[in-house]
């Protein structure tokens, strides 16, 4: 079987930390179709390419390389995402 290494992608990635200064800089991101979550938690549902996913508090809010948005739970984030030096 052949192996294959991703491709280096720069996207824009924040936090959603169950606040609203961290939804804002989700929204900042681009024009994000979303809804809210189930009253009382720290959750809300964004539109992908492959339907509606669900955002806990935590998750990473990425913007890929067509303008999607998905989310990406901490860990899996943090093992294939590094930070960019300006």
């Amino acid at each position: 079987m052949k192996q294959y290494r991703k491709k280096p992608v720069v996207i824009e990635a924040t936090q959603w930390l169950g606040s609203a200064q961290s939804f804002d800089e989700i929204l900042a991101m681009g024009p994000i179709k979303w809804k809210p979550g189930k009253m009382g938690t720290d959750t809300f549902f964004i539109k992908t390419l492959e339907g509606w996913h669900i955002a806990s508090k935590g998750d990473w809010i990425i913007k890929g390389v067509k303008g999607e948005f998905y989310p990406c739970k901490p860990d899996i984030f943090e093992m294939t995402y590094e930070a960019v030096e300006k």
